[in-house]
């Protein structure tokens, strides 16, 4: 995606010297000095349709706010509205050439984007792109704008935007987990604390506290989600909005706004959206703790799916695919893994992401590529990644009621729901017995007369259902 080189080419020349750019291609000589120097990952900065639109967004905005300002003509507008319409639609993306993860501060980035919507826009006027004559990359279509404002703007918008579809499956989980509830209202269940035989519950209550879970990680990410919808466009490098006329930072919010479909608004300090970019150690934060929360019920199903044989078996998890290449027969948890596996690299993507917030400097942070490249990836992983969970895992979840009864049945936990009627210290030497003797303790208790097996049930049940006062 990134090599320049095509029979027909234009050239075009900056201070450093001559380059030849493909004749069928969009981009200049400032794309060109990007993708030479700081081409270091697989992705260019097309490789998320959001992040593309979002950029083409606010040149579309700011074309608009500098048209309002008569600061470019009506011609000039139109022709830079009707490119980024084009872009927005993906009609370029062989042009959109440069490194996701360039170095420059996002200019690289800014300018292959100025560059392809100004030659575009030359088209449609009538010109040759490269002449600059009519619409020019700098000098009309990042008029009133610096990189400063515009990449962490549409970096901020773009995340907007995949968050949505995150926070959608997030919901469907909690919703299949809530099913799960209702649907093993009823099965006894042995609850475990350190791994050890606890207490008597209902396996339905397992997966209520899923889906509690599940939604509260929904509702937190959309708090995040909301945080980003101030921007600092308007600020140009610095936050003084040097460089933009008066009526600028009105006019370019008001057209975002209804471009996007979401009311975003300036920042109540430009100084402090232009240095800062706190907003995403946390949207970052909630994406760990989502995808470490989530880790951690794969974690249970795949204990508690276990064996089936040798292990505990009260869960049966669809069989996705075979599990070895030697062992015949065998089944292993895959979805549950592969959401384990996806919260290590949200985890350490968020640990980039605070790397990079932190050694921003002075007045803006140059670091955000970086951010643009870990927060993507990582909501793009979750997104896929928890769809399937809820898809291929989740949603064919069934219980052995007999396993879960009899594991119950066959532990000391049933003790604690025996201490009401029989006191803490005689249930603990009963409940020793039982070890000792490799018995259940309510075959002891049947056995001995202590307390009849219709009694020790009821006690069971009881304790099984949540009591709250008041």
């Amino acid at each position: 995606m990134n090599k320049l080189t095509h029979a027909e080419t234009r050239t075009e020349r900056d201070y450093v010297g001559e380059v030849a750019i493909p004749g069928d291609k969009l981009y200049g000589v400032n794309t060109v000095r990007g993708v030479d120097n700081l081409t270091v990952s697989p992705l260019s900065i097309a490789h998320y349709p959001e992040f593309r639109v979002a950029f083409a967004q606010c040149k579309w905005a700011a074309a608009l706010a500098n048209r309002d300002n008569d600061v470019v003509n009506a011609r000039q507008c139109d022709a830079i509205v009707r490119a980024c319409r084009e872009v927005i639609e993906g009609q370029f993306d062989d042009s959109l050439v440069v490194d996701l993860l360039e170095g420059s501060g996002g200019t690289s980035t800014n300018m292959n984007f100025n560059e392809v919507i100004a030659n575009r826009a030359q088209q449609h006027l009538g010109h040759a792109p490269g002449s600059y004559d009519v619409i020019h990359p700098n000098d009309h279509v990042n008029r009133s704008q610096s990189t400063n404002d515009v990449y962490p703007a549409a970096l901020k918008i773009a995340t907007h935007a995949m968050l949505g579809p995150l926070i959608t499956e997030v919901e469907k989980l909690a919703a299949q987990f809530d099913s799960k509830a209702m649907e093993f209202a009823d099965v006894l269940h042995l609850g475990r604390t350190c791994l050890q035989d606890a207490q008597p519950m209902r396996l339905g209550q397992l997966f209520g506290g899923y889906a509690s879970l599940t939604q509260r990680l929904a509702e937190e990410l959309a708090a995040a989600r909301d945080k980003l919808r101030t921007l600092p466009l308007g600020g140009t490098a610095i936050g003084t909005g040097f460089g933009a006329p008066a009526g600028y930072r009105r006019a370019v919010y008001r057209h975002l706004s209804s471009i996007a479909g979401v009311e975003y608004m300036p920042p109540s300090n430009s100084f402090d959206a232009m240095q800062n970019m706190d907003v995403f150690s946390r949207v970052s934060g909630e994406l760990r703790t989502c995808a470490a929360s989530i880790a951690k019920i794969a974690s249970d199903l795949t204990v508690l799916s276990s064996g089936p044989v040798g292990g505990l078996g009260e869960l049966r998890l669809p069989e996705a695919q075979a599990g070895s290449s030697i062992m015949p027969g065998k089944v292993n948890p895959v979805l549950p893994m592969a959401i384990i596996q996806l919260s290590f690299a949200v985890i350490g993507n968020d640990v980039a992401v605070a790397q990079a917030v932190q050694y921003g400097e002075l007045e803006i942070n140059h670091f955000e590529p970086v951010v643009a490249s870990r927060v993507f990836d990582s909501i793009t992983l979750l997104t896929n990644g928890i769809r399937r969970f809820s898809q291929k895992c989740v949603a064919g979840i069934s219980a052995d009621v007999a396993r879960n009864e009899q594991h119950l049945m066959d532990s000391m936990a049933v003790a604690t729901a025996l201490v009401p009627e029989l006191g803490y210290a005689r249930v603990s030497k009963l409940a020793r017995q039982s070890v000792a003797e490799g018995r259940p303790l309510l075959t002891i208790l049947d056995d001995s007369g202590l307390l009849p097996r219709d009694e020790t049930l009821s006690a069971i049940d009881k304790a099984s259902h949540p009591v709250f006062n008041a």
